[in-house]
């Protein structure tokens, strides 16, 4: 099985980059191969990194797409994880590297992580969609067909890319509090490695997680009191989703084209910021 996730567009609060992360930390999973960035990106766009080592020599820090390997106790398959960027260019010839060496390592199943803004509370357990193309794959996993239409990310090229090498692929999306887009979410991170937990039929150790989760949901409480529309917004979603379950309500496509259109603006203002600094 591979699992991957990317920074960026898919990546609200960073949820599926911090699950991934996880996973490779908690399977003490090995480095073996990676993607050349220098295809994919555009320099300007996707800054690299100066770092310091020893306090003086500088490292030029390159954006990654990075694959992991871990033996998971248990279970008569490995697992292969992907950490990556979103790239600038080249998408298709990007997921087709993807699937080339998924197809090399024999991989039977893909699994995208992602994270999406959506109208839900912090305080309430993350709701998790799961969904594939394969028919029969949707009714193997529990899972639902994607009826999804409208803008997509790099992961709606990956599975693309696998449907058309007939390479089983689903994707697992965890819902985080727009009105706290800019705070990196353990707790939507737990929800994706606990949904991925259930899909492997195995167990994972997220006791580090799980603590991360509580402090976040904590701090989020804390600055939404501070502000009274916005406690009463947050008391509303609350009393919506208490009435509604775990059905979502998933943005439309022109609620993530705007969506789209506020990351690349974003990206844009620190990438003012670090050319600033530099300057």
């Amino acid at each position: 099985m591979l699992v991957a996730a990317f920074r960026g567009w898919n990546d609200g609060a960073q949820g599926a980059s911090l699950a991934a992360g996880y996973l490779a930390q908690a399977w003490g999973a090995r480095r073996f191969a990676d993607l050349d960035p220098e295809e994919f990106y555009d320099f300007q766009a996707t800054r690299p990194h100066v770092a310091l080592e020893e306090g003086y020599t500088r490292r030029i820090d390159w954006p990654e797409n990075v694959f992991y390997h871990a033996e998971l106790p248990g279970l008569d398959r490995d697992v292969v994880l992907l950490l990556g960027i979103e790239p600038n260019l080249r998408w298709r010839t990007f997921s087709d590297e993807v699937v080339s060496l998924a197809r090399e390592l024999q991989i039977e199943l893909v699994v995208t992580l992602g994270a999406l803004l959506a109208d839900v509370p912090h305080t309430r357990p993350v709701p998790v969609t799961g969904s594939a193309t394969d028919p029969e794959l949707v009714e193997e996993l529990g899972l639902s067909a994607s009826r999804y239409e409208g803008p997509t990310g790099i992961v709606g090229v990956v599975h693309d890319s696998c449907r058309q090498a007939s390479l089983p692929s689903a994707s697992l999306w965890a819902a985080v509090p727009h009105y706290a887009s800019l705070a990196a979410s353990p707790k939507a991170a737990l929800a994706l490695c606990g949904r991925l937990a259930a899909l492997l039929s195995t167990t994972i150790d997220l006791t580090e997680l799980e603590r991360a989760a509580e402090a976040y949901e904590q701090q989020v409480s804390e600055a939404v009191a501070q502000d009274e529309e916005t406690e009463a917004y947050v008391q509303e979603l609350e009393r919506r989703r208490d009435t509604l379950g775990d059905e979502l309500d998933v943005p439309s496509g022109d609620t993530l084209a705007a969506e789209l259109t506020r990351f690349l603006r974003e990206h844009e203002a620190r990438r003012d910021e670090e050319a600033a600094d530099e300057g």
